[in-house]
């Protein structure tokens, strides 16, 4: 038996006006995800247990099989394992955004969250930008990471939880001063950053191309060591994780998945679709068993309220991998297992994540379910099937 699981980030959505009072997965052309729902088990899970953060990490835990409860242990470890950096015991990771603020107001807390993403600015810029900073701040206790686009990465020797950060894609349009982090030592890294990065050449030559700056770094997400149970031996099963994002890569890692790069590969609706389609196939070629794909496309969609890519990455998603990974399948000799799901929705109207519960699907080969209806939110609801620990959908989807 092969199990493809097909996270799509984000993807689950509130009834849009643009859309005609749709949510994006109501108007997005999806006919193989729908294929496999008319056919197969359709629900709602909820996977982000009562009092934590609806975020990806938490959420995408839980669709793993990993109670966040239990195994949470902060964002950033998550991603500094897959940067490749190894961790003491007593280290503390934090997530380091390179962000654009406004530049008009002459105190810093004054300034207004204009970009999370700088501009999605590519992994080239960004590392020599980083590289600047860990020159100009870092020391023997602080180090900086670079890691993908705009997503690095800060481990700090005997650094303690709680700092009071604030996630950039929660605050869009907003002014910082509310937001800005309680930990004197963070804020001031913050403030010294944007003193350091503002006349940057790199930042020049990205204005001169009408380009968003990364003017400013942005720290929050911050965590121990994680210590997840091996998946395989868990599930007795060989799998792999297929992101572009280091913090689900740093969860298979965690996990003992194999991690598998694709070039091209963005966590935008740009990524390279195709090559994660190819990736996705080969790792089953070569004889895994599970693959987990994730797509961060609907999720970066969500928080820019770019309600026609939102509902295009979800298209492609359809389109250029689930259509060609069932092809081959069907043509292989085995069974097979498909799985659909978000980790969370990604309101456009909010513009950040909720607790919503979201849609899953189950599809196995050779079997009919009969419940006929398409793939969405509403009709999630419909069928009255409702798994209310996230952590536990795995074991109904691999059948444990």
């Amino acid at each position: 038996m092969k199990y493809l699981l097909v996270l799509g980030d984000g993807m689950a959505d509130y009834k849009v006006d643009e859309l005609g009072g749709l949510t994006p997965l109501e108007a997005a052309k999806k006919p193989n995800i729908d294929g496999l729902s008319r056919k197969g088990e359709l629900g709602l899970v909820k996977t982000v247990p009562d009092g934590m953060k609806p975020a990806s990490d938490v959420a995408n835990l839980s669709v793993m099989g990993y109670d966040p409860k239990i195994f949470y242990s902060g964002r950033s470890p998550l991603e500094a394992v897959s940067i490749g950096i190894n961790m003491k015991d007593t280290d503390l990771a934090v997530r380091c955004n390179l962000v654009t603020l406004s530049q008009e107001e002459d105190a810093y807390e004054d300034k207004v969250m204009k970009d999370y993403s700088a501009g999605e600015i590519s992994s080239e810029e960004a590392g020599e930008l980083i590289d600047y900073i860990d020159e100009k701040l870092g020391n023997n206790i602080l180090k900086f990471y670079s890691g993908v686009s705009y997503r690095h990465c800060l481990i700090w020797d005997n650094g303690t939880v709680g700092l009071g950060c604030t996630p950039p894609h929660d605050i869009l349009e907003r002014k910082i001063t509310e937001y800005m982090p309680k930990n004197n030592i963070v804020s001031e890294l913050q403030k010294k950053s944007y003193e350091l990065l503002k006349d940057h050449p790199v930042n020049r030559e990205r204005i001169k191309k009408g380009l968003n700056p990364a003017n400013s770094i942005w720290l929050w997400g911050e965590g121990k060591k994680p210590m997840l149970e091996n998946f395989n031996e868990k599930f007795k099963l060989k799998g792999s994780v297929i992101s572009a994002v280091d913090l689900i890569k740093g969860i298979g890692i965690c996990a003992g998945l194999n991690s598998v790069d694709v070039e091209g590969a963005t966590g935008t609706v740009h990524t390279n679709f195709d090559g994660k389609a190819m990736a996705i196939i080969e790792e089953f070629r070569r004889g895994q068993d599970f693959i987990y794909a994730h797509f961060e496309a609907p999720d970066e969609c969500g928080h820019q309220m770019d309600i026609e890519n939102k509902v295009r990455s979800i298209e492609l998603i359809d389109q250029k991998v689930v259509g060609p990974v069932l092809d081959y399948l069907k043509n292989t000799e085995e069974d097979f297992s498909v799985m659909v799901l978000p980790d969370h929705p990604t309101p456009l109207r909010l513009r950040t994540h909720t607790s919503d519960p979201v849609p899953f699907l189950i599809y196995r080969s050779g079997k009919d379910c009969g419940n006929g209806y398409v793939y969405n939110e509403e009709n999630g609801a419909k069928t009255g099937i409702f798994v209310s620990e996230g952590h536990k959908l795995i074991e109904k989807f691999l059948e444990v």
